[in-house]
C-alpha cells in the first residue's frame, strides 16, 4: 500500500511525497505555507487520481514524457518527473491511480 509522507522544508514550507508500497517516490508536491494546505493537497491527489481525464500526458521540449495531474477546476495539482519513455510515464500514472486513493499519511513534522 502507498503512503503520503509530509515533511517540512528548510524554509519552513510543508510538502508531501507519494510513495509506492516498495518505498519508491511516485510524485512530490510543491511547498505549502501551512500543514492544512499540504493536507488539502493530499486530498486533492487522492480524489482526482481516480479520473483518467485529470492526467494530461505531455512531452517536454527535450522530448521527455511527463504528466500533469489536474484538479476539477483545471489547476495543476502536480507535475511529474521527466520519464525516459511514454511507457514509463504511463506506468507512473498507473502507480498514482493505484497508490493514492487508499494511501496512509505519515506526518514526519510532528
Amino acid at each position: 500500500m502507498g503512503k503520503f509522507v509530509i515533511t517540512k522544508r528548510v524554509n519552513g514550507e510543508f510538502q508531501f511525497s507519494l510513495k509506492a508500497g516498495n518505498g519508491q517516490e511516485i510524485l512530490r508536491s510543491e511547498g505549502y505555507s501551512s500543514k492544512s494546505n499540504c493536507e488539502n493537497g493530499i486530498e486533492s491527489v487522492k480524489r482526482n487520481s481516480q479520473d483518467d481525464s485529470k492526467f494530461d500526458r505531455k512531452t517536454a521540449a527535450n522530448g521527455k514524457p511527463y504528466f500533469n495531474l489536474k484538479a476539477t477546476n483545471g489547476q495543476i495539482i502536480r507535475t511529474s518527473e521527466m520519464y525516459e519513455s511514454e511507457a514509463g510515464r504511463d506506468n507512473g500514472i498507473e502507480s498514482v491511480k493505484k497508490n493514492a486513493p487508499e494511501a496512509t499519511i505519515e506526518d514526519q513534522t510532528a
